[in-house]
């Protein structure tokens, strides 16, 4: 018995004095597989026929399973006695036992491999454990076998052997292994698409390794395949990847001399409590590599940093080389949070760095802070952080050092992205919450479906009551799938449902009920009107059009709120509400507030988004010609925006709720809102490059227009899907809606519509070396903006005329209209025309050989649309002024330019940047052309 090998890290096998033993049937297998997953563990005849067949178990199961299990022990015993106790499989109070010895699973070596490289001091030598661990694996878990438990274990396993290869490779990469590693990251990424940190390994490998355009082009591929298989934009671990590679800081000089800072404050004489805390703490200390630990859901005055100081005391010593504290000011009542830069020039400051040797920027400084903890065991403790992207630039970047992180916010983009581990202080911890579910339902049943689980507490907020409903449920349903459960729970609509109770002190709506019927009847009624918002998160200029209050009753009923944890208030002052409770508002809404009242509140909602994101539009784009608008809503409070740069920062904040809103508007029925918002977002979504929701948004409208036969907002419509598809070179796409809206303009009479629609087939010809046509439809454009005395457009289509007129070879032509294009958009302050029109005199002085004067052009170009926000015409002007430095033979200088392009069309996910990649190798491929304004 002791001389046999189980293996089911593959397909099943049994090894015995080198020979593998024959195991007859495919349902024998299966039994002995179960048995082996619960090695010297007691499993009942239920629990084992459940496990192998489930609910489509045989009335003669049991008689099938005592012969499996018979034959089994023959087949592993040979030599026994028919009469004589089996010493290996054998049967019990409690059920079949299979015994076995130290050693002899796979699993249970790959098991300890992993814990083993959890703990060990020195990098290489987890590398190497992780190496070994990972070639256990000759496949899935006991591959060609089926049964409801293999599944689930399949499944739970194949996590568990793909969590260890990424820590392997992040490893590998801390310890400079980056060439070796892109052929197995790329085949990694490869069968295993959806990883994300995969992508992001990856990335950051080539970048490490002097591939930097390979990189972006990696990240770009990742976004591609995410927006198109889920729909979703890049999550963490692919957001900073790229930006640490676009990033790129000088190096900086080291000090020579490393003082030992011990920058501790003074920790409390009487600590009690937290003992599990500090146990977590200690065992994250034993570690070899950096770790983060955040305080999530920790309230004001809940022992934050009495505990991490309290800890650091004790175990200062095992960190030689100092302790580095600093008070990030988060959530300070009297000061503002503290900016990075001020943190690294405290902790540099502490290292005896001189003034003299400070590097001016951030990046650079940063930079400086690394290099000089790097290989050093140091404990650093960021109390009090206001947000992950403060704490960011403070992180070490190699092993060594343990990072305490306290903060009331979640932190939750450190958590994904850098690993944080999360250390609750006050709510129920995920942990605990998993031992809640664990201890209910049992530890086999839970670990089964990892994923379905951790949604399940995440859907119930580690709420106590809610796991416990939820447990009760599945205990009741020995049969049902975590995962059916999970489904039950997903969704606003039918979570208070799967979570109801006869008891009313169980009940979720009930207890929610305890919290908010304390509060004054308005602040009741807001929290119910709440659940009708479009967005996640709201702001309260929103919240006030919805309730029909003034902006100070809207506040107040909002502290009130807050006050009783039914929402909460983040630190920009936009208020979120937790899942649960949203669906309780939403579901009260209808109880308490009629048809008419609810409808009446989504309009209004929506009429401020409208009225604002149009004021904001009007900011950022001025001389765009706008619909016409319906009269302001007298109950609506829009948020006052006094700049371009307050209404780009407006729009981004309320980029979701926005799109949101506009699928809101359609769904209501509120048709003629509904295009006019897509119309007035539509500038902010193409500068900022968000063209997929320029396409969805625009499209909602298209049918919303449709509804109503509104002649005007279907051919407004048509142009906001046909810039979205031209800019995602898919011109066939676009030629098919900027016809209709030239159709429909036409049939209008309007013709300023015309000559946009005539200058956006223009810009789409344009995009295909069309110039000749394209000239034709610019000169079109010309005709009717000049008919119609339209100066804006008149500029801007001289620019356009004179682009075309440099296209075809008459450049002194185009330089002409060009400089008087210039003239009038000056005259009238339109940056965005000027922006567009010194691109053009570039690209000619450049082809009448001028250089010098080329490259002015073009930097005027790309200072004004970096002002403007428009990073893809920076791009395509970048790119031009690469031409320019070539044809002057500055190869460095178009290098630099053409790199500066590629950085900006791979962070954008357009398709140019794998176009700019080939041309770095080969610099006579032609770059990007496309340049008249699409309007």
């Amino acid at each position: 018995m002791s001389d046999l090998r189980f293996e089911i890290l593959g397909p099943l096998r049994i090894l015995g004095e080198g020979q593998e033993i024959a195991l007859g049937s495919a349902q024998q297998r299966t039994v002995l597989a179960v048995l082996l997953l619960h090695a010297n563990r007691p499993l009942s005849r239920q629990e084992l026929i459940d496990a192998v067949w489930g609910e489509t178990a045989p009335t003669y199961a049991l008689n099938l399973a005592q012969k499996h299990i018979s034959t089994l022990r023959r087949l592993l015993e040979p030599g026994r006695s028919p009469h004589a106790p089996s010493q290996l499989l054998t049967w019990t109070d409690h059920g079949y036992l299979l015994n076995l010895p130290p050693g002899s699973l796979d699993l249970w070596e790959f098991e300890e491999a992993v814990r083993q490289a959890k703990t060990a001091a020195d990098p290489d030598a987890a590398a190497a454990i992780l190496a070994g661990a990972a070639g256990l694996w000759r496949g899935p878990l006991c591959d060609g076998l089926i049964t409801p438990l293999l599944d689930a274990e399949r499944y739970r396993l194949e996590e568990l052997r793909l969590d260890a290869a990424e820590e392997r490779v992040r490893i590998d990469l801390s310890l400079g292994r980056h060439h070796e590693l892109v052929p197995e990251l790329r085949a990694l990424v490869t069968a295993h698409p959806l990883r994300e940190r995969l992508h992001a390994q990856l990335m950051l490998a080539l970048y490490h390794s002097g591939r930097q355009a390979e990189a972006l082009a990696a990240f770009h591929r990742a976004r591609t395949l995410l927006l198109t298989e889920l729909g979703v934009e890049p999550g963490p671990h692919l957001r900073q990847a790229q930006a640490q590679i676009l990033q790129t800081p000088a190096a900086t000089p080291v000090p020579a001399g490393f003082p030992a800072p011990a920058q501790l404050p003074y920790g409390l004489p009487h600590f009690a409590g937290r003992e599990a805390e500090l146990d977590r703490l200690d065992a994250l200390c034993r570690g070899g590599n950096a770790v983060l630990i955040t305080a999530i859901g920790g309230m004001a005055g809940v022992g934050k940093t009495s505990l991490a100081v309290h800890w650091a005391h004790r175990v200062r010593r095992r960190f030689p080389d100092g302790q580095l504290y600093v008070n990030l000011r988060g959530f300070d009542p009297s000061e503002p949070a503290m900016e990075p830069a001020e943190a690294i020039r405290g902790f540099l400051d502490a290292f005896g760095v001189p003034s003299r040797q400070l590097p001016i920027s951030l990046p650079a400084q940063a930079a400086l802070y690394r290099s000089l903890v790097a290989d050093r065991r140091l404990l650093i403790i960021l109390d009090n952080a206001a947000s992950a992207e403060q704490v960011r630039p403070l992180l070490p970047g190699s092993p060594g050092c343990l990072v305490l992180v306290t903060s009331r916010d979640q932190l939750s983009g450190l958590i994904a992205a850098e690993g944080a581990q999360p250390l609750p202080l006050n709510l129920l911890s995920p942990a605990d919450a998993w031992r809640l579910l664990a201890q209910r339902l049992g530890e086999q049943r839970v670990a089964a479906e990892t994923a379905a689980v951790e949604e399940i507490i995440a859907l119930c907020g580690r709420l106590p009551l809610a796991l416990a409903i939820v447990a009760a449920r599945a205990a009741t349903r020995p049969h049902f799938p975590m995962s059916r459960l999970a489904r039950e729970l997903r969704g606003s609509g039918d979570v208070l449902d799967a979570l109801r109770s006869e008891d009313r002190s169980t009940d979720i709506r009930s207890v929610f009920s305890w919290s908010l019927l304390r509060l004054p009847g308005a602040a009741q009624r807001m929290f119910r009107l709440i659940g009708l918002h479009p967005g996640t998160e709201f702001s309260l200029h929103s919240a006030a059009g919805l309730a029909a209050c003034t902006l100070r009753e809207t506040r107040a009923r909002l502290s009130e709120l807050a006050g009783a944890q039914l929402v909460m208030e983040g630190q920009t002052g936009r208020f979120r509400c937790h899942d649960l409770l949203r669906a309780y508002a939403l579901d009260l809404t209808v109880q308490h507030e009629t048809k008419a009242e609810r409808r009446a509140a989504v309009q209004r909602v929506l009429a401020h988004y409208l009225q604002t994101a149009f004021a904001a539009e009007r900011l950022i784009n001025p001389f765009r010609d706008p619909p016409d608008m319906p009269p302001p809503d007298p109950c609506v409070v829009p948020v006052p925006l006094s700049s371009a740069e307050e209404a780009m920062t407006w729009f981004a904040a309320e980029h979701a709720a926005l799109l949101a809103a506009v699928d809101n508007a359609s769904a209501h029925g509120f048709d003629a809102l509904c295009w006019r918002l897509a119309w007035a977002i539509s500038t902010y979504l193409d500068r900022q490059a968000h063209w997929h929701d320029l396409a969805g948004t625009s499209g909602t409208a298209l049918t919303a227009a449709g509804r109503i036969d509104d002649l005007t907002g279907r051919a407004q419509s048509h142009r906001g899907i046909a810039r979205a598809h031209a800019r995602q070179n898919r011109h066939d796409e676009a030629r098919h809606h900027l016809h209709n809206a030239l159709a429909l303009f036409d049939e209008l009479g309007d013709q300023i519509g015309q000559a946009y629609a005539h200058r956006n087939i223009a810009a789409m010809l344009d995009a295909q070396n069309r110039d000749h046509e394209a000239l034709k439809h610019a000169a079109r454009a010309l005709e009717l903006y000049r008919a119609s005395g339209h100066k804006a457009g008149l500029a801007d289509a001289l620019n356009a005329v004179g682009w075309f007129e440099c296209r075809v070879g008459d450049h002194r032509r185009g330089l002409d209209h060009c400089r008087e294009a210039l003239a009038l958009h000056e005259e009238l302050h339109d940056l965005g025309g000027q922006a567009q029109t010194w691109d053009s005199l570039g690209y000619a002085h450049h082809h009448l050989g001028d250089i010098a004067t080329a490259l002015t052009c073009y930097e005027r170009a790309i200072e004004q649309f970096r002002s403007l926000g428009d990073r893809y015409n920076e791009a395509v002007a970048y790119s031009r002024m690469g031409d320019a430095h070539l044809a002057g033979g500055n190869d460095h200088g178009a290098r630099a330019a053409w790199q500066r392009s590629l950085a900006i069309f791979a962070e954008i996910g357009h398709s140019e940047a794998d176009r700019l990649q080939a041309r770095l190798v080969t610099p006579g491929i032609r770059g990007p052309q496309s340049r008249p304004r699409s309007g």
